[in-house]
């Protein structure tokens, strides 16, 4: 009954449309990963429930008693002088309430020279985006059901213009624990402008993702499947440096089928020892792949991997996520416990 349910949620998300997502809305910051864990399993896990604080960015629902007193830093640099950084912390006021949880997305694009239309050198400027967050999870009673939703502020400056908004997160979460089983349905990024940079008014990066994850029988493996961008079927682009050339000097667009296009909201990961004070992990994000893909020259675009490490009180993550020969990316991550009880 209950994958039947998942089932027809997604097949309601997957609403035909003509185009492909980037490029659409603006704050596409948000849709960062936001840990080292995160970006090791390829992005948006959304079905990790446990003490770990920046799984709350992806899906609120997870929010639980375990993460009290956690504080998590998380620092990269993506590409060129652009530097991302998060932090996350939560905080059990009592059994009753539950947890609350609170954290920061930030980016930074670095310096640009100025230009006018003539090619004569202006001045420099540059660009950074913050996202604060506020996040509350709730138990329906007697079950194994979980609720939870996000309320974010967001501020963007592009060199002179300044845009200030609003968002919500809203997470869904059953536990089937009989089975080691988690099933997750999420909404992201709800929200509007508050104000805008220019007088127009543009839409946020609303996203729907599913997830399930299992840890296997008698093997210390817990593997993660996530199907993003649920909110729009048709995510798949023609690329242009895949058109066929005819004799006549006309070209034929690359034609991206059904199964292409259906890859391109899969992402798979896989974690081995998950309990463990030493973690290893491994993703892999399929339109990330492709899209990154470079004709006849394998680059293995789309692949992550990453490793935690335990020690007392403290603990230490680290992703390497393959972009392109010319750009991957590193995060790093500590999380703290200052808990009376054991991390």
């Amino acid at each position: 009954m209950f994958k039947k349910l998942f089932i027809s949620i997604f097949l309601l998300f997957c609403i035909v449309t003509n185009s492909q997502i980037g490029g659409k809305s603006v704050y596409q910051f948000l849709n960062l990963v936001t840990s080292p864990r995160q970006a090791a399993l390829g992005g948006k896990v959304i079905t990790i429930y446990d003490n770990d604080v920046n799984q709350v960015h992806f899906n609120p629902a997870t929010i639980n008693a375990e993460m009290d007193n956690h504080l998590s830093l998380n620092y990269g640099s993506y590409f060129g002088e652009v530097t991302y950084g998060t932090a996350a912390y939560a905080y059990t006021y009592d059994r009753h309430l539950q947890t609350f949880h609170a954290g920061v997305n930030y980016v930074n694009y670095g310096n640009f020279d100025g230009y006018d239309e003539n090619g004569l050198a202006t001045y420099s400027f540059t660009g950074s985006e913050i996202a604060l967050s506020f996040g509350y999870a709730y138990n329906i009673p007697f079950t194994s059901f979980y609720l939870g939703a996000n309320a974010k502020l967001i501020s963007s400056t592009l060199e002179s213009y300044n845009s200030f908004g609003g968002a919500a997160d809203f997470g869904f979460l059953f536990i089937d624990e009989p089975n080691d089983v988690n099933w997750g349905l999420v909404v992201r990024n709800v929200g509007t402008q508050f104000t805008t940079y220019a007088g127009t008014q543009e839409k946020l990066p609303l996203e729907v993702l599913i997830g399930v994850s299992q840890e296997v029988e008698n093997v210390p493996l817990r593997w993660h499947l996530t199907l993003e961008n649920l909110q729009q079927w048709k995510i798949g682009f023609s690329n242009p440096n895949r058109a066929i050339g005819s004799i006549d000097g006309e070209a034929t667009q690359e034609k991206v089928g059904f199964l292409n296009n259906a890859l391109r909201h899969v992402v798979l990961g896989a974690e081995l020892f998950p309990t463990k004070g030493i973690n290893v992990r491994l993703g892999y994000n399929f339109r990330r792949a492709e899209e990154l893909r470079i004709v006849d020259q394998r680059n293995f675009s789309g692949i992550s991997l990453g490793l935690g490490l335990k020690m007392g009180k403290m603990k230490f993550n680290y992703s390497y996520s393959r972009y392109t020969l010319a750009g991957n990316t590193s995060l790093f991550g500590l999380t703290i416990d200052f808990s009376d009880n054991s991390y």
